[in-house]
Protein backbone atom coordinates (compact mmCIF):
# COMPACT_ATOMS: atom_id res chain seq x y z
CA UNK A 1 0.00 0.00 0.00
CA UNK A 2 0.90 3.49 -0.96
CA UNK A 3 2.17 5.32 2.21
CA UNK A 4 0.23 8.60 0.82
CA UNK A 5 -3.06 6.50 1.27
CA UNK A 6 -2.39 5.63 5.26
CA UNK A 7 -3.99 6.96 7.95
CA UNK A 8 -3.30 8.62 11.40
CA UNK A 9 -5.23 7.76 13.95
CA UNK A 10 -6.53 9.57 16.64
CA UNK A 11 -7.79 7.69 19.83
CA UNK A 12 -9.67 9.66 22.57
CA UNK A 13 -8.32 7.68 26.03
CA UNK A 14 -9.66 10.04 28.86
CA UNK A 15 -12.93 8.95 30.93
CA UNK A 16 -15.94 11.04 30.54
CA UNK A 17 -16.57 11.77 33.83
CA UNK A 18 -15.37 11.05 37.27
CA UNK A 19 -15.84 7.61 39.21
CA UNK A 20 -16.38 5.79 35.32
CA UNK A 21 -17.89 2.96 36.36
CA UNK A 22 -15.63 0.32 34.64
CA UNK A 23 -13.06 1.76 36.67
CA UNK A 24 -14.21 1.37 39.66
CA UNK A 25 -15.32 -1.79 39.06
CA UNK A 26 -11.69 -2.97 38.02
CA UNK A 27 -9.95 -0.84 40.20
CA UNK A 28 -8.13 1.40 37.74
CA UNK A 29 -7.26 4.92 37.90
CA UNK A 30 -9.07 5.35 34.27
CA UNK A 31 -11.39 3.25 32.23
CA UNK A 32 -9.01 3.22 29.17
CA UNK A 33 -6.74 1.44 30.98
CA UNK A 34 -8.92 -0.98 32.72
CA UNK A 35 -8.26 -4.77 31.61
CA UNK A 36 -10.75 -6.97 29.87
CA UNK A 37 -9.91 -10.19 28.80
CA UNK A 38 -6.72 -9.75 30.60
CA UNK A 39 -5.69 -6.77 28.16
CA UNK A 40 -6.14 -3.13 28.62
CA UNK A 41 -8.55 -1.80 26.84
CA UNK A 42 -6.35 0.76 25.05
CA UNK A 43 -3.76 -1.88 24.16
CA UNK A 44 -6.06 -4.03 21.97
CA UNK A 45 -7.28 -0.56 20.35
CA UNK A 46 -3.77 0.13 19.69
CA UNK A 47 -3.29 -3.73 18.24
CA UNK A 48 -6.06 -3.19 15.89
CA UNK A 49 -4.82 -0.25 14.39
CA UNK A 50 -1.56 -1.98 13.97
CA UNK A 51 -2.42 -4.83 12.57
CA UNK A 52 -4.74 -3.14 10.32
CA UNK A 53 -1.86 -2.36 7.71
CA UNK A 54 -3.53 1.29 6.94
CA UNK A 55 -2.26 3.17 9.78
CA UNK A 56 0.73 4.93 9.86
CA UNK A 57 0.77 6.54 13.21
CA UNK A 58 -0.93 7.03 16.10
CA UNK A 59 -1.99 10.23 18.46
CA UNK A 60 -3.15 9.19 21.60
CA UNK A 61 -5.60 11.75 23.68
CA UNK A 62 -5.39 10.88 27.64
CA UNK A 63 -5.11 9.09 29.85
CA UNK A 64 -3.79 11.99 31.97
CA UNK A 65 0.38 11.62 32.66
CA UNK A 66 -0.61 10.87 36.32
CA UNK A 67 -2.20 7.40 34.99
CA UNK A 68 0.50 6.43 32.40
CA UNK A 69 2.70 4.13 35.09
CA UNK A 70 -0.30 1.77 35.56
CA UNK A 71 -0.11 0.81 32.06
CA UNK A 72 3.50 -0.34 31.67
CA UNK A 73 2.77 -1.22 27.53
CA UNK A 74 1.00 2.02 26.92
CA UNK A 75 4.17 3.76 28.61
CA UNK A 76 6.26 1.86 26.61
CA UNK A 77 5.14 2.63 23.18
CA UNK A 78 4.69 6.43 24.10
CA UNK A 79 8.25 6.36 24.95
CA UNK A 80 9.88 4.33 22.26
CA UNK A 81 7.85 7.05 19.96
CA UNK A 82 5.47 4.04 18.50
CA UNK A 83 2.31 6.39 19.65
CA UNK A 84 2.15 10.14 20.34
CA UNK A 85 0.74 10.93 23.92
CA UNK A 86 -1.20 14.22 24.39
CA UNK A 87 -2.84 15.58 27.43
CA UNK A 88 -6.59 15.03 26.82
CA UNK A 89 -8.74 18.47 27.47
CA UNK A 90 -12.50 18.83 28.96
CA UNK A 91 -14.35 17.31 26.45
CA UNK A 92 -13.78 14.71 24.08
CA UNK A 93 -14.31 17.12 20.66
CA UNK A 94 -11.59 19.33 22.43
CA UNK A 95 -9.62 16.31 22.89
CA UNK A 96 -10.24 15.21 19.23
CA UNK A 97 -9.09 18.81 17.96
CA UNK A 98 -5.89 18.67 20.45
CA UNK A 99 -5.12 15.47 18.25
CA UNK A 100 -5.87 16.58 15.07
CA UNK A 101 -3.74 19.67 15.58
CA UNK A 102 -0.81 17.62 15.88
CA UNK A 103 -1.31 16.03 12.26
CA UNK A 104 -0.23 17.44 8.89
CA UNK A 105 -3.23 19.00 7.26
CA UNK A 106 -2.41 16.58 4.05
CA UNK A 107 -3.09 13.30 6.37
CA UNK A 108 -6.37 11.46 6.62
CA UNK A 109 -7.42 10.76 9.95
CA UNK A 110 -9.13 7.91 11.43
CA UNK A 111 -10.96 8.70 14.98
CA UNK A 112 -11.67 6.32 17.55
CA UNK A 113 -11.80 5.45 21.26
CA UNK A 114 -10.07 3.52 23.21
CA UNK A 115 -13.30 1.71 24.80
CA UNK A 116 -13.58 0.01 21.69
CA UNK A 117 -12.28 -3.56 23.36
CA UNK A 118 -14.12 -5.92 20.30
CA UNK A 119 -12.19 -3.45 17.64
CA UNK A 120 -10.57 -6.01 15.13
CA UNK A 121 -7.74 -5.25 12.37
CA UNK A 122 -10.44 -6.55 9.68
CA UNK A 123 -12.65 -4.09 11.11
CA UNK A 124 -10.46 -1.44 10.73
CA UNK A 125 -9.36 -2.22 7.05
CA UNK A 126 -13.13 -2.47 6.14
CA UNK A 127 -13.92 0.81 7.85
CA UNK A 128 -10.98 2.75 5.89
CA UNK A 129 -11.10 0.83 2.49
CA UNK A 130 -14.95 1.79 2.24
CA UNK A 131 -14.10 5.22 3.32
CA UNK A 132 -11.61 5.88 0.72
CA UNK A 133 -13.93 4.68 -2.04
CA UNK A 134 -17.04 6.81 -0.21
CA UNK A 135 -16.31 10.02 -2.23
CA UNK A 136 -16.94 12.22 0.63
CA UNK A 137 -15.14 14.93 3.32
CA UNK A 138 -15.82 12.46 6.43
CA UNK A 139 -17.23 9.24 7.10
CA UNK A 140 -18.95 7.48 10.18
CA UNK A 141 -19.45 4.23 10.78
CA UNK A 142 -22.63 2.68 11.70
CA UNK A 143 -23.94 -0.90 12.42
CA UNK A 144 -27.73 -1.68 11.48
CA UNK A 145 -29.54 -2.15 15.08
CA UNK A 146 -30.91 -5.46 13.82
CA UNK A 147 -27.72 -6.80 13.36
CA UNK A 148 -26.84 -5.93 16.78
CA UNK A 149 -29.84 -7.30 18.19
CA UNK A 150 -29.42 -10.49 16.45
CA UNK A 151 -25.63 -11.13 17.54
CA UNK A 152 -26.76 -9.82 21.08
CA UNK A 153 -30.13 -10.82 21.91
CA UNK A 154 -31.31 -8.22 25.27
CA UNK A 155 -28.35 -5.82 25.44
CA UNK A 156 -29.24 -2.23 24.99
CA UNK A 157 -27.61 0.27 22.52
CA UNK A 158 -28.05 3.64 21.61
CA UNK A 159 -30.25 3.64 18.75
CA UNK A 160 -31.28 6.32 16.43
CA UNK A 161 -34.37 5.29 14.91
CA UNK A 162 -34.81 6.03 11.04
CA UNK A 163 -37.30 5.11 8.16
CA UNK A 164 -34.51 3.08 6.53
CA UNK A 165 -34.06 0.99 9.95
CA UNK A 166 -32.52 1.56 13.21
CA UNK A 167 -28.80 2.42 13.51
CA UNK A 168 -26.10 2.46 16.27
CA UNK A 169 -22.76 4.61 16.00
CA UNK A 170 -19.27 2.60 16.42
CA UNK A 171 -17.03 5.49 17.40
CA UNK A 172 -15.24 5.24 14.10
CA UNK A 173 -14.65 8.17 11.73
CA UNK A 174 -12.49 9.02 9.05
CA UNK A 175 -11.05 12.76 8.05
CA UNK A 176 -10.25 12.67 4.33
CA UNK A 177 -9.64 16.30 4.03
CA UNK A 178 -8.94 19.39 5.52
CA UNK A 179 -12.80 19.98 4.89
CA UNK A 180 -13.65 16.91 6.97
CA UNK A 181 -11.66 17.78 10.28
CA UNK A 182 -14.45 20.35 10.41
CA UNK A 183 -16.95 17.64 11.62
CA UNK A 184 -15.57 18.05 15.12
CA UNK A 185 -16.63 21.80 15.25
CA UNK A 186 -19.97 20.51 14.50
CA UNK A 187 -19.31 17.76 16.91
CA UNK A 188 -18.89 20.55 19.88
CA UNK A 189 -22.56 21.08 19.39
CA UNK A 190 -24.08 17.93 19.45
CA UNK A 191 -21.51 16.10 21.99
CA UNK A 192 -24.21 16.83 25.36
CA UNK A 193 -26.90 15.51 23.24
CA UNK A 194 -25.64 11.96 21.61
CA UNK A 195 -28.11 10.02 24.08
CA UNK A 196 -31.18 12.54 23.75
CA UNK A 197 -31.15 12.11 19.60
CA UNK A 198 -34.20 14.12 19.01
CA UNK A 199 -33.12 17.20 20.85
CA UNK A 200 -29.53 16.75 19.12
CA UNK A 201 -31.91 16.51 15.27
CA UNK A 202 -34.21 19.42 16.87
CA UNK A 203 -31.26 21.57 17.88
CA UNK A 204 -28.68 21.21 14.90
CA UNK A 205 -31.03 20.46 12.27
CA UNK A 206 -34.23 22.45 12.80
CA UNK A 207 -37.64 21.63 13.22
CA UNK A 208 -38.34 20.02 9.57
CA UNK A 209 -36.21 17.75 10.36
CA UNK A 210 -37.14 16.75 13.65
CA UNK A 211 -40.32 16.19 12.69
CA UNK A 212 -39.48 14.22 10.09
CA UNK A 213 -37.43 11.95 12.61
CA UNK A 214 -40.26 12.21 15.04
CA UNK A 215 -42.60 10.68 12.20
CA UNK A 216 -39.87 8.31 11.49
CA UNK A 217 -39.35 9.63 7.79
CA UNK A 218 -36.49 10.75 8.34
CA UNK A 219 -33.30 8.21 6.47
CA UNK A 220 -30.05 8.44 7.04
CA UNK A 221 -28.88 10.01 3.67
CA UNK A 222 -30.87 13.13 4.62
CA UNK A 223 -30.02 13.68 8.00
CA UNK A 224 -26.18 13.57 6.32
CA UNK A 225 -27.26 15.89 3.38
CA UNK A 226 -28.95 18.22 6.07
CA UNK A 227 -24.97 18.20 7.80
CA UNK A 228 -23.74 18.85 4.53
CA UNK A 229 -26.32 21.87 4.24
CA UNK A 230 -25.48 23.18 7.67
CA UNK A 231 -21.36 22.49 7.51
CA UNK A 232 -20.61 22.18 3.80
CA UNK A 233 -19.02 18.84 4.76
CA UNK A 234 -20.10 15.99 3.22
CA UNK A 235 -20.13 12.68 4.97
CA UNK A 236 -20.93 9.77 4.25
CA UNK A 237 -22.00 6.56 6.03
CA UNK A 238 -19.87 3.28 6.29
CA UNK A 239 -22.27 0.70 7.30
CA UNK A 240 -19.88 -2.25 9.18
CA UNK A 241 -20.99 -5.78 8.48
CA UNK A 242 -19.42 -6.57 12.29
CA UNK A 243 -22.32 -6.36 14.92
CA UNK A 244 -19.66 -5.91 17.27
CA UNK A 245 -18.41 -2.84 16.31
CA UNK A 246 -21.87 -1.42 17.86
CA UNK A 247 -20.38 -1.93 21.20
CA UNK A 248 -18.13 -0.15 23.34
CA UNK A 249 -17.66 0.01 27.12
CA UNK A 250 -19.86 2.55 28.83
CA UNK A 251 -21.17 0.21 31.65
CA UNK A 252 -20.00 -3.45 33.13
CA UNK A 253 -22.87 -5.04 31.95
CA UNK A 254 -20.91 -4.29 28.46
CA UNK A 255 -17.66 -5.22 30.01
CA UNK A 256 -19.00 -8.54 30.58
CA UNK A 257 -20.66 -8.77 27.23
CA UNK A 258 -17.08 -8.23 25.62
CA UNK A 259 -15.07 -10.81 27.96
CA UNK A 260 -18.35 -13.32 26.81
CA UNK A 261 -17.26 -12.38 23.45
CA UNK A 262 -13.52 -12.79 23.82
CA UNK A 263 -13.74 -15.95 25.07
CA UNK A 264 -15.76 -17.14 22.10
CA UNK A 265 -18.76 -17.62 24.31
CA UNK A 266 -20.63 -15.36 22.06
CA UNK A 267 -20.21 -16.46 18.43
CA UNK A 268 -19.44 -14.27 15.86
CA UNK A 269 -19.75 -13.98 12.05
CA UNK A 270 -17.07 -14.93 10.54
CA UNK A 271 -13.67 -12.49 10.55
CA UNK A 272 -12.85 -11.28 6.75
CA UNK A 273 -9.11 -10.80 5.97
CA UNK A 274 -10.48 -8.13 2.71
CA UNK A 275 -12.73 -5.86 3.15
CA UNK A 276 -13.58 -5.54 -0.60
CA UNK A 277 -15.09 -9.48 -0.58
CA UNK A 278 -18.24 -7.62 1.10
CA UNK A 279 -20.81 -5.88 -1.56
Amino acid sequence: MNKTDQFTAVVLAADRSANDPIAVKTGMACKAIAPVGGTPMIIRVLDALEGSGMVKAIVVCGPPASVLPDCPELEKRISCGRVLWVPNLDSPSRSANSGLAQIDQGSPVLLTTADHALLTPSIVRYFLSKSQAAGGDATVGVVKHEDVAAAFPGVKRTVIRLRDGGVCGCNLYAFLNPRGRGLVLFWQRAEDLRKRPWLLIGQVFGIITVLSYLLGLLTIDRGLKTVAAKTGILVRPVFLPYPQAGVDVDKVEDMLLVESVLAGEVPLARERTDPHDIA
